[in-house]
């Protein structure tokens, strides 16, 4: 029994050894595969992976223009639909005209009014001028009728003094004596009268030259194009019709219509965003990389970008425009607050805004939104 179970071990541990024989190859072959795997990873990462940084975190986005009227009223006519190609100034919207029509006219008026309101200051310079000439010559004669009444009174008091001194001679008769007195006081009357006529004249003159200033005052320096009031007239006008050409909304880029919120009769208000145009031919992508993957990333480094729309078949090539002032986290309408107890650390991102080349973009278009993956080459930069 014994010498049965010797032949039986006998004969199963050559077989044992076999396998045993081929594990161990298998495991061997296994060590050197994944060592040549390591090494191979290990050269790859020397020689590329370390100089490059990539992300699928990547979107495409652009610097989308809102279209908003300047004056407030009623559409009468919409030109163009949702994703529509539009070119910078092609017409979009036509608004009603109506009301800025009406205060053309209205300022029509006024600065038509305002040239007239500076002729008449002009004219009435000219007239008050003319009555100053006129004061000036109204004093002169008052003063000569003065000077003559003056020499009036004086040869009265004189014939006055003569005969008051022959009085008590008999030589004056009463009655004689009554005329010239009479005559004495007729002189100083009209002395007095005569200087208060000179008063009177001179203040006329002084009025007239007066009102003579202030008339040039408002004209003084200025010609009918350059008066205030005029030039204000004129800014009304040329504001109102600004509104006119305003009621013409009329594209700012090139790119394509979306989001469009108007409609015929509808009435806009002056601000209100009426539609949106992506500039499709000027897209960027903004990649969010770790904070880690950002050491020895710099503006103007090459980048290659591959969309999803498109896959690997397509790359587009483009740099480093730009890294972002803030993370994604510090830049949210709700920044998170790391100043709670219950803190875990987050790996957080920042935005690098890669500027895709022109052509590649033509040829291949992208929309906003888009998912990308970017990866930058850290060796070198443009």
């Amino acid at each position: 029994m014994a010498d049965a179970t010797f032949a039986q071990d006998a004969a199963v541990d050559p077989v044992q050894a076999r396998r045993q024989s081929q594990r161990r190859t298998w495991l061997t072959r296994l060590a050197l595969l994944l060592a040549v795997a390591g090494l191979l990873w290990a050269a790859w990462y020397l020689l590329i992976g370390r100089n490059e940084v990539s992300t699928d975190n990547a979107y495409v986005n652009a610097e989308i223009a809102q279209v908003t009227p300047l004056i407030s009223a009623q559409v009468v006519e919409v030109r163009v639909r949702d994703t529509q190609m539009v070119r910078r100034g092609d017409v979009l919207a036509v608004l009603d005209t109506s009301n800025a029509r009406i205060a053309v006219a209205q300022a029509e008026a006024d600065l038509a009014a305002a040239r007239r309101r500076f002729e008449q200051a002009a004219a009435t310079s000219e007239s008050l001028s003319a009555q100053v000439a006129a004061g000036d010559a109204e004093v002169t004669r008052a003063e000569a009728q003065l000077t003559a009444a003056e020499a009036d009174l004086t040869k009265a008091q004189t014939d006055l003094k003569r005969r008051e001194s022959l009085r008590g001679t008999g030589a004056v008769s009463g009655e004689e004596l009554t005329a010239v007195r009479r005559a004495f006081a007729a002189a100083k009357a009209a002395a007095s009268s005569a200087r208060a006529a000179v008063e009177q004249a001179r203040a006329s003159r002084t009025a007239a030259a007066g009102q003579l200033a202030a008339s040039e005052a408002l004209v003084a320096g200025s010609s009918i194009d350059t008066d205030p009031a005029v030039l204000a007239a004129k800014a009304r006008l040329e504001a109102a019709q600004l509104d006119i050409v305003r009621a013409v909304i009329r594209a700012p880029i090139d790119g394509v219509i979306t989001r469009r919120q108007v409609q015929i009769g509808q009435r806009v208000s002056q601000g209100a965003p009426i539609m949106s145009i992506v500039p499709v031919n000027n897209l960027y992508v903004d990649a969010n990389f770790k904070e880690r993957q950002l050491r020895r990333v710099k503006v103007g480094m090459p980048a290659k970008v591959v969309a999803d729309l498109y896959g690997s078949d397509v790359v587009y090539h483009g740099r480093v425009a730009g890294i972002s002032g803030g993370t994604g986290a510090s830049m949210a309408l709700i920044p998170a607050q790391n100043a709670t107890g219950n803190w875990i650390k987050v790996v957080q991102r920042l935005p690098v805004r890669i500027e895709l080349d022109p052509k590649e973009l033509a040829a291949h278009p992208l929309r906003v939104g888009l998912s990308t993956e970017v990866e930058i080459d850290l060796t070198s930069a443009d």
